[in-house]
């Protein structure tokens, strides 16, 4: 028994692990959340100290009158007294930091929608607005503000290393601010089961030097590089992608799927799952539902040879 305790210890550990660790915050808000997670446990591990102390005693202690009174005052002072301000103080120390995570400005906006299952994200800009889907890139330092809504059910926008996680709920917008620390790319997910697809939810939280982080919205900011005659992109309007794609300078708009307008420079596949590849790009054509069961986009099974390989040859250059 006590083998099997100690083996399942290095299992628990690795789920402190990685890019979703929200133990290493690499956020001014995640770190605020960790400060008072690390008070709470130091915290609960001295009352159950003792708490454990005083059952002992008093298990083993001789029972005596004079000794009720001071019972009387442990309980008053221990068990009702320090447990209010302690407990007080927590909650208003919470209710602080909730504050902050639920600032309505910022630096940087970001408008976030949880569809299902997959994210449509959109970058307030004084030329107008940048649509993007499933990556969201920030400055390293600047506080950012999250507008995040839902399209169908409820979902929860968490990136663990940079702060806390919010809810999504549809007809309604809640904000989340955020300020990374750190350079690098940190996991986000959805973190409210929503759905058959729920766990195939993610995306990446990529944090950037302030001017790399300019020079690439004002290259998301551009239309689509889609050449007169592109055999891929007539297939692609063939097939009728355009009516739930958008691709900026193109006649696709449609308003239903995620934006390709640049879609191979994203550094992931079907929201944060596969890696951005010809190969993977093929497969989720033609095995929709086999990488990623229940979403809306159908399969084309009946898409092979030459105008797979041109169409996926044309999406792969939407850099």
């Amino acid at each position: 028994m006590k083998r099997g305790i100690f083996l399942s210890i290095p299992l628990l550990l690795a789920g402190c692990g990685g890019r979703h660790n929200w133990l290493a915050s690499a956020g001014e808000e995640a770190q605020s959340v960790e400060t008072l997670f690390w008070v709470v446990l130091a915290g609960a591990a001295v009352i159950w100290t003792l708490v454990i102390g005083a059952a002992t005693y008093a298990h083993r202690a001789e029972a005596k009158p004079e000794r009720e009174q001071q019972a009387r005052r442990f309980i008053i002072w221990g068990g009702v007294a320090l447990p209010v301000v302690v407990v007080g103080g927590l909650l208003i120390w919470g209710l602080l930091i909730l504050k902050d995570i639920t600032a309505d400005d910022g630096a940087l906006t970001v408008r976030v929608d949880g569809e299902r299952w997959w994210w449509r994200v959109i970058y307030d800009t004084p030329e107008g607005p940048v649509t993007t889907a499933n990556e969201i890139r920030l400055p390293l330092g600047e506080p950012a503000l999250f507008r995040l809504t839902a399209d169908d059910v409820i979902h929860s926008f968490w990136v663990p290393a940079l702060g806390g996680k919010m809810d999504m709920i549809p007809g309604r917008e809640t904000t989340l601010a955020l300020t990374p620390q750190k350079l690098g790319n940190w996991g986000g997910l959805c973190a409210e089961f929503c759905g058959g697809a729920h766990a195939l939810m993610r995306f990446d939280a990529i944090v950037m030097e302030p001017e790399a982080f300019d020079a690439w919205l004002a290259q998301e900011a551009q239309p689509a590089q889609v050449a007169e005659g592109d055999p891929g992109f007539a297939i692609f309007d063939e097939e009728g992608c355009g009516a739930c794609h958008a691709i900026r300078g193109t006649e696709a708009q449609g308003p239903v799927g995620p934006d390709f307008t640049h879609l191979a420079s994203r550094d992931k596949l079907g929201a944060g799952i596969y890696a951005m590849s010809p190969d993977n790009m093929a497969r989720w054509i033609t095995d929709t539902h086999e990488m990623k069961p229940d979403i809306d986009m159908p399969a084309y099974p009946g898409l092979q040879g030459e105008r797979l390989d041109a169409l996926v040859t044309f999406l792969m250059s939407l850099e």
